[in-house]
């Protein structure tokens, strides 16, 4: 029953449902037809168009030496000595990186650091838990094992994308090792993972970003002189399996469709337009093209947020589509302004979410991908898209830095990086609301808080959000203050993973302790769809932002109550006001709960208040609670800002059992140097001593939304 009711969340229509049954349906049958196959082809040769089956194997290797065309992205047929004149630092970097994993096997993963592979490496060795995984038929596995493996981290390695590094550094400067070690690992990984077994290929989204790193790996390395018939053939073989594999395993739902089936289409289209040597090449593409588009409109929203309500794979997602349009500019494709409008709004909520730090908030999952990784960026730097789309685009209002990325040369060339370096810089953004999205961002300054009213995402079938509705995270003087925790972790330990997600890690309230959306340890990629957010108001002005959003999470008590949450920030005395109105009836246990970045001291004041400071910078966050007297609890917490790493934090907890209906207040004042701590003293006895209410006044229960 756990199951169906899982099966059968969120808005889908009946009749998706029975499409969906019948898709299942369909798909078990072919299923058995693929094992079938898969036994026949594992020894079998790409499938050529037939104008290049006739061709020798000489002729065959001198074709793909010398062909011009179709054209890749810019920067990876650049001449090599301009990424070193332009980059001189990073060429170095790459020199060393390069050397790592050709001389010792040593390269970075994630956020567990550089990791040692050994001698040989084994692809289905899970490097957190040291077990290894079997060679099954790809659809037989049960991907969570809970014996502390994490094939999250496994896929991370298995899509190669140490390799795209290593060609990147032969192409800048040739050194055969480096060539020859890649055609050595791709040959051991094509032993190891015969196609359609083992856990390499149990993902149709793994398979796809394996098979972009790759043909980027094969146009740096194409013209190496350790290109040789028996290497090409492998390849094209290569190509050919990842091709079919990913058709037959498309990741389409009639309920709902996510990040995975756009990196499927995705994958179809760089193989068939890249590679139109295969016969299958023109279905890939034109499948690809069709859908792609149709996609962009269910899976992003008008305000320009992925519909998944995670910051994270809004960044891996924007990603995959700005290279995708790129490439297919530089091929004279045309996908259509649709798109493009889309791409634009995706970058317009980067550029707006973006703290004054330069850094993403990581709302909802976040696992640290990326698409083509010409360099390991942590899961909250996102900054760099916006140079790639300031040029793409033309549009000076993205630019926000003077740094140059490295990726705006592999993706656009010398070129690219000369016309960003021409652009202007833009103003600092304004406060902000991304209504379709449920985030606000109000600024001014340096000063900038998230508001957090977004739903399960896709139809209420979304799997990456959190029980976050209503929270903040808040930044000032420099430095985050208030901070969603990140996700650490999903299948490694399901413990730390339902932890993570909860509400009690996120700076909300919680009720009698349950969650604001049902979740399920066991099911860690699940979540209910009950809290369904509402803003009620948003105003942004020269003086003042206001916004008021409830939630309806618990309503499924006994004696149902709902969180109303209000947000007023004054842009003149730079602190906000917070009130919290618990509406319904019966005795309720509150925990109020502001979740604090690591490398914060948290201090208990007088009057219940806490202080939170970060003694480098002689700075400091208070949360003054306005209504209540009692002491709270600090406790300890995490905080990741990368998949699989995590650092010490803390956490302000006051407990509160009253009756509701009830509201409560805090005020939040930056104290940023020594001599504005007595103005924030003053200002908070001012608070105490003239209240005044930005929701409602106490035990009203109705409030209108504005239209």
């Amino acid at each position: 029953m756990r199951r169906i009711q899982w099966a059968t969340r969120g808005d889908a229509p009946w009749w998706a449902f029975a499409l969906e049954a019948w898709r299942r349906t369909k798909t078990h049958a072919l299923r058995r037809l693929e094992r079938i196959e898969l036994a026949r082809q594992r020894a079998r040769q790409a499938r050529l168009a037939p104008e290049f089956q006739r061709l020798s194997d000489g002729a065959l290797l001198g074709y793909f030496r010398a062909r011009r065309g179709p054209a890749p992205l810019p920067g990876l047929v650049s001449a090599p000595h301009a990424y070193a004149r332009l980059f001189p630092r990073e060429a170095e970097e790459l020199r060393i990186t390069a050397q790592k994993i050709a001389d010792e096997h040593r390269w970075p993963l994630l956020g567990f650091g550089s990791v040692q592979w050994g001698r040989e490496i084994d692809w289905r060795r899970c490097p957190l838990s040291k077990t290894s995984w079997p060679l099954l038929f790809h659809a037989d596995f049960e991907l969570v094992r809970g014996d502390g493996s994490d094939v999250r981290v496994l896929w991370e390695l298995n899509r190669l994308g140490h390799l795209l590094k290593l060609a990147c550094a032969w192409s800048v400067s040739p050194n055969e090792r480096w060539s020859e070690e890649c055609w050595r690992q791709i040959t051991s990984w094509r032993a190891a993972n015969p196609v359609g077994y083992g856990p390499n290929w149990a993902c149709a989204m793994e398979v796809a970003l394996r098979a972009v790193n790759l043909l980027a790996v094969f146009e740096l390395l194409r013209r190496s002189p350790s290109m040789t018939v028996e290497r090409l053939k492998m390849m094209l073989a290569l190509f050919d399996e990842h091709g079919a594999h990913i058709r037959r395993n498309l990741e389409f739902s009639y309920l709902a469709t996510s990040n995975h089936y756009l990196a499927d289409l995705v994958g179809l289209l760089w193989l068939g337009l890249l590679l139109p040597e295969l016969s299958a090449a023109r279905d890939w593409r034109d499948l690809a093209l069709r859908e792609l588009r149709a996609e962009l409109d269910k899976q992003i929203l008008d305000d320009g947020a992925d519909d998944e309500s995670s910051t994270g794979y809004h960044r891996f997602v924007l990603e995959m589509l700005l290279y995708t349009l790129l490439l297919c500019r530089a091929n004279r494709i045309d996908l259509g302004e649709r798109y493009e409008a889309k791409l634009r709004a995706m970058l317009g909520y980067v550029r707006a979410y973006l703290r004054p730090d330069g850094r993403a908030p990581l709302v909802g999952d976040t696992d640290g991908g990326q698409f083509l990784p010409f360099l390991d960026r942590e899961a909250d730097d996102h900054a760099y898209l916006l140079a790639i789309g300031a040029v793409a685009f033309d549009a000076p209002d993205l630019k926000t830095s003077d740094e140059t990325p490295v990726e705006l040369f592999w993706t656009g060339g010398e070129e690219a990086v000369a016309r960003f370096r021409s652009l202007p810089l833009s103003s600092p953004p304004a406060s902000a609301a991304f209504p379709d999205a449920g985030i606000y961002i109000q600024r001014a300054r340096d000063r900038y808080l998230l508001f957090n009213a977004t739903r399960t995402g896709l139809n209420g079938r979304g799997s990456h959000a959190h029980n976050d509705a209503l929270s903040i995270e808040v930044a000032a003087c420099g430095r985050v203050f208030v901070r969603d925790p990140g996700s650490y972790v999903y299948g490694a330990d399901l413990d730390a993973r339902h932890m993570f997600r909860s509400t009690a890690f996120h700076s909300t309230i919680q009720v009698d302790d349950e969650e604001q959306n049902e979740t399920d340890r066991l099911t860690p990629f699940a979540i209910g769809d009950q809290a369904r957010p509402r803003v009620l108001r948003w105003d942004a002005g020269p003086d003042a932002d206001h916004v008021i959003a409830e939630h309806y999470g618990y309503g499924r008590l006994s004696q149902p109550i709902t969180h109303r949450r209000a947000v007023f920030f004054d842009k003149r005395r730079l602190f906000w006001l917070i009130e919290d109105a618990l509406l319904g009836t019966g005795t309720h246990r509150f925990k109020i709960v502001f979740h604090f970045d690591a490398g914060l001291t948290v201090e208990p004041l007088d009057h219940a208040a806490v202080e939170a400071r970060d003694h480098r910078r002689e700075a400091s966050l208070l949360v003054v609670p306005l209504d209540l007297r009692q002491t709270p609890e600090i406790e300890a917490r995490w905080t990741s800002r990368h998949y699989g790493e995590r650092r010490a934090s803390q956490a302000v907890v006051w407990t509160h059992a009253a009756a509701a209906p009830l509201v409560l207040s805090w005020a939040l004042v930056p104290v940023c140097a020594a001599t504005d701590r007595r103005a924030a003293e003053e200002l908070i006895e001012r608070l105490h001593q003239d209240r005044f209410s930005v929701l409602m006044e106490p035990g009203a229960r109705d409030l209108s939304p504005i239209e």
